[in-house]
């Protein structure tokens, strides 16, 4: 199911440049406004070291900013810059249909029994969320 997922959002959303992990990183930003590299990996269910790689890309096409913390010169405080926005707003249509269209076998109902019986997988191994072999 992942590789049907990543197929149709690379199909809908190549133009824009961006990858899977990096659009839920984006769409984490538009809704925190404000995360630390850490709060975002958790976030995502992935290692620190491939989140920040993802964010480091993002910052590097100025989509993202990452400062130094006040509160921890240790941590990187990450931000959506307007670009960021700008590009998130317009790749929001294509990712949403990329979605749609990985459960479109699916009624209406059995979609939401999907989305019910995966979040019970989860719910029964976020014990191991911070082991590093897991996520």
């Amino acid at each position: 199911m992942h590789q049907i997922h990543v197929s149709l959002f690379a199909e809908r959303c190549a133009a824009f440049r961006v990858t899977p992990l990096q659009y839920s990183l984006l769409s984490l930003l538009r809704d925190l406004e404000e995360a630390d590299q850490t709060t975002l990996a958790s976030a995502v269910a992935l290692d620190r070291t491939t989140t920040t790689g993802a964010l480091k890309r993002l910052a590097a096409r100025g989509l993202v900013s990452r400062t130094t913390s006040p509160l921890d010169r240790r941590a990187q405080v990450c931000r959506l810059t307007e670009a960021g926005a700008a590009l998130h707003g317009a790749m929001e249509p294509a990712a949403r249909a990329a979605h749609a269209l990985t459960v479109d076998a699916l009624t209406p109902a059995e979609q939401d029994t999907l989305t019910r019986l995966l979040r019970r997988v989860i719910a029964g191994h976020e014990h191991r969320r911070d082991q590093p072999d897991i996520l």
